[in-house]
């Protein structure tokens, strides 16, 4: 990828993906041999745009929405709504019309069962469990146990087969997702407890075990086996099916995993300041792009491909009025900062941040100082861009507003 050529075309700060490197990794998975049929979902709220769930789809790839809106994006990308499982912590008002349109509803609470049953009596549904474990990269990352509200409490399933039977419904998809960053130990401990879990929903045809495959973006940092511990799964599966006789399949929900590391940033250096202890490199972007290490201390590698002059220590910071608008946090710990060795960097050198396909562009503080969007685009297997999304504007942010 030719970087300072991208930016001599579309300037900075700019987003740049890998089409090549995101269909390699779809087909890591989707040509996985397997005993049992696998389903791979994209879990879209990584990275939302069309031309990305386009090309996960020509890879047979599915969807996996986080809200009504995503579902209705989703489908605006062309993306048929039998291809989209909605598990949405709030119930879309307009469910009825998402149904109506083939998308699949996963119940995430007694709440949401009971109204899907009140609108679909006789519907079919995929039910969330919460199975009273979970694992993420830290406390906020992570989304099932006691202190976690997605997904039904795995103590209250007398409760869920009360309104299966009130509402005639058929569940057949049973949902467990344990954290974003697992400790896959702990994912593979949790994927025995959910196949234990279908003994009590005798018609469910599928067991989808969530993502949160920890990925690896810098070095040091150990990626999830994901192929080898999604493999492990379905053969524990096959053996649930053998015992009972069931044809029950594999489903999975991966999104870091399938993008973050085909994502670039691109950003320029526009000043260089000292306080005698740091030397602190700014840079045209920052949290308005990029709030993972501000949010988690999430580490993400960063060149200068522009000099190629000795290192030297530096912390990178963004151009947000914010002391927490630092892209190189300590490892975990968001409240401290810790230098990295770059090239001797001066005023106008290009700066490349890795691993942000997934939770970047789709998850940032665009709008504070009044910072827009940055442009977004796609590089194809041929080397040529295409543009995704252009460069927001100001009228673009105060276009809602009543002047």
């Amino acid at each position: 990828m030719d970087m300072k050529s991208l930016v001599k075309e579309f300037g900075t700060p700019l987003f740049a993906y890998d089409e090549a490197a995101l269909r390699k990794q779809a087909a890591s998975l989707t040509k996985l041999e397997l005993p049992i049929p696998l389903t791979v979902r994209y879990a879209m709220k990584a990275n939302p745009l069309a031309a990305i769930l386009q090309v996960f789809q020509s890879e047979g790839v599915k969807i996996d929405a986080s809200s009504g809106f995503e579902a209705q994006r989703a489908l605006k990308a062309g993306i048929a709504g039998d291809q989209i499982l909605l598990t949405s912590q709030e119930l879309p008002a307009n469910l009825a019309e998402l149904v109506d349109q083939g998308v699949q509803f996963n119940a995430t609470s007694l709440n949401q069962l009971q109204s899907y049953g009140e609108q679909f009596p006789g519907g079919e549904l995929t039910i969330r469990i919460n199975p009273g474990r979970g694992s993420g990269a830290n406390a906020r990352l992570t989304v099932a146990g006691p202190n976690s509200s997605f997904g039904i409490w795995h103590e209250k399933l007398d409760k869920v087969q009360e309104l299966i039977a009130k509402h005639s419904l058929k569940v057949v998809r049973v949902h467990t997702h344990i954290g974003t960053g697992t400790d896959y130990k702990v994912w593979e401990e949790v994927a025995r407890v959910s196949i234990n879990l279908l003994q009590h929903f005798p018609e469910a045809t599928s067991l989808d075990l969530g993502g949160g495959f920890k990925v690896a973006r810098i070095e040091g940092e150990k990626d999830t086996p994901t192929p080898e511990v999604i493999t492990s799964a379905a053969k524990e599966l096959e053996l649930f099916n053998q015992r009972t006789g069931r044809k029950v399949g594999l489903e999975v929900e991966p999104g870091a995993y399938l993008i973050a590391n085909a994502g670039y940033l691109l950003t320029e250096a526009r000043d260089i300041v000292s306080t005698g202890k740091y030397e602190f490199i700014k840079v045209d972007s920052g949290m308005s792009e990029l709030l993972r290490p501000a949010l988690y201390g999430s580490q993400h590698p960063i060149t200068n491909v522009t000099s190629d002059k000795p290192t030297k220590p530096y912390v990178v910071v963004g151009h947000c009025c914010e002391s927490s608008d630092v892209l190189t946090p300590a490892p975990g710990d968001p409240e401290s900062i810790e230098p990295r060795q770059l090239p001797e960097t001066v005023i106008g050198d290009l700066l490349v941040i890795g691993g942000v396909g997934a939770y970047s562009s789709a998850m940032n503080a665009e709008g504070y100082n009044s910072f827009f969007g940055a442009a977004e685009v796609m590089v194809q297997p041929d080397g040529t861009a295409r543009l995704l999304v252009r460069r927001g504007t100001l009228d673009d942010l105060m276009s809602r507003e009543q002047l």
